[in-house]
């Protein structure tokens, strides 16, 4: 047997190695780590943190606040308008009412010899003022420049200024004409647009007929309509986000228009200069026997391009600024009908008519022009399009507010 003391330094080594030895390795009397786990958990869930009081202010110190926003002050409707002022717009129109009543009484051969003069120059600077503020340009200068002009050419006469004021007046009538319509989602809407550009394009031709300017049919048209074009197509450049802006579809339009424009001019040109004389001899005969019957003859340029050309421009600009472009080549039926009455030898009976046969001749082919783009861009039935025309629209300021 070994001694006593053998046995206590083997025990007591062997307590060491146990004590030494991780809690998994342990026999049944050690904690597993699992149970530390969980009784570790339940310490921490049982746990309640105390909150810790909230620092006591001083008595004699108060807490400074940062101060409020004052409230910008709300935008008055003079600051939200743009364009002209409507009193300012209305004193345009009553200038042009009675500017057209002292024309209208001239032509009756009512008042005083100088009254016709007076009513072309009111009519004159109005519609100048009128297209300025449309186009955002400057009004006062633009009506301060046409009142000059129309003094200059009724109080001095002689036969350049008189004619000059009168192409002036076409020019700024016809364009002012074009840019006074508004969208039309229908095609009644855009007849109504046609027959508004109509009737401003009527009141400039009394206009320019009060100035009596001395003019050869020929070169009085083609001068005013030259000059008119350039003026529609610099504002339309702006208004139609520039030639960027057209697109391959509204490309294709424009020159096909152009093309249209000048063959038509063109053609007039050279059959009246180098035309074989009968050949003229039987167009010549055609236009009077018309004329004899139905007592005017229509422009072909109008009803061809103009009428049609401001029909679907204004139903395009319900959908798409290039519409814009469309639009412009109206001033091809509003200078036609403006210079109407320059013509000598003409008479007010037979330009009411040319113009009534105009829009009855140019109308129809508005109208397939209309069917045909929605045909190809516009939604398919006929429920289709009532949606889109019920739908919102392309936006555009009021008839006389600033474009």
């Amino acid at each position: 047997m070994s001694p006593p003391s053998d046995r206590r330094a083997s025990g007591s080594s062997r307590g060491k190695r146990a004590a030494e030895r991780p809690a998994s390795r342990r026999g049944f009397g050690g904690r597993s780590a699992q149970s530390e786990r969980q009784a570790g958990d339940t310490a921490q869930a049982a746990y309640v943190p105390t909150q810790e009081p909230a620092p006591r202010e001083p008595s004699g110190s108060t807490l400074a606040l940062p101060p409020e926003a004052e409230p910008e002050p709300a935008a008055s409707p003079r600051d939200l308008r743009q364009g002209p002022h409507r009193a300012q717009v209305a004193c345009a129109v009553v200038v042009v009412v009675l500017g057209l009543g002292a024309l209208v009484a001239s032509v009756l051969d009512r008042g005083p010899a100088w009254l016709e003069g007076a009513g072309a120059v009111a009519v004159a600077t109005a519609l100048s003022w009128l297209l300025a503020a449309r186009t955002a340009g400057r009004p006062l200068v633009a009506a301060v420049v046409a009142l000059g002009l129309g003094l200059a050419a009724v109080l001095g006469g002689g036969r350049i200024l008189p004619t000059g004021a009168a192409v002036m007046t076409c020019a700024v009538g016809g364009v002012y004409a074009v840019m006074v319509t508004v969208p039309a989602v229908t095609f009644l809407r855009a007849v109504r647009e046609v027959l508004v550009a109509t009737v401003v394009a009527v009141v400039t031709a009394l206009a320019a007929l009060g100035f009596q300017p001395t003019v050869s049919a020929t070169r009085f048209d083609l001068v005013t309509l030259v000059v008119a074009l350039a003026l529609a197509f610099a504002v339309v450049h702006r208004l139609g986000a520039g030639l960027h802006g057209l697109g391959r579809r509204g490309l294709i339009i424009v020159v096909v228009g152009a093309v249209l424009l000048f063959a038509t001019l063109l053609y007039a040109e050279l059959l009246r200069r180098y035309g074989a004389q009968d050949v003229v001899s039987t167009v010549l005969d055609f236009v009077d026997r018309t004329r004899e019957r139905i007592g005017a003859f229509p422009r072909p340029l109008v009803v061809l391009l103009g009428i049609p050309a401001l029909t679907w421009g204004t139903h395009l600009r319900a959908r798409r600024r290039q519409g814009w472009w469309v639009t412009a080549f109206g001033v091809a039926a509003t200078v036609p009908m403006a210079a109407g009455l320059a013509a000598p030898g003409g008479s007010l009976l037979e330009a009411g008519l040319r113009v009534l046969y105009s829009l009855v001749l140019g109308l129809p082919l508005g109208y397939l022009l209309i069917r045909l783009d929605l045909a190809l861009t516009g939604t398919r039935g006929r429920r289709g399009r009532r949606a889109e025309e019920a739908g919102p629209h392309r936006p555009e300021p009021a008839r006389f507010a600033e474009l």
